[in-house]
């Protein structure tokens, strides 16, 4: 755990803690809404949460070369993520504008 100071610690746990929340919200928000397109957008998130996750737990073990696999994971995690909530938010996108065309 030397490898990083205290205080970026805090900002990595937070940063997890406030991806978490942001998770919960959307999914809170798209019920409220009763769209289901707020899901997917919800579960498309996980990948990016899991990804930082695993760079919390390759800092955890003072980023030991024996783990250089977890930051190939998290990098594809990442890569992933990042094209899943773009699909999710184009399918929201592409929701939105079917029920502006219905009369």
């Amino acid at each position: 755990m030397h490898a990083l100071s205290l205080g970026t610690w805090w900002i990595h746990v937070t940063s997890v803690l406030e991806w978490l929340a942001a998770i919960l919200a959307v999914q809170v928000f798209g019920a409220m809404r009763r769209e289901g397109g707020w899901r997917w957008l919800a579960l498309a998130m996980i990948p990016a949460l899991v990804s930082a996750m695993a760079a919390c737990t390759w800092h955890l073990f003072d980023n030991s070369p024996a783990l250089k696999g977890l930051v190939v994971f998290q990098a594809a995690l990442t890569a992933i993520g990042n094209t899943t909530m773009a699909i999710a938010c184009w399918n929201l996108l592409r929701q939105q504008r079917l029920r502006q065309q219905q009369p």
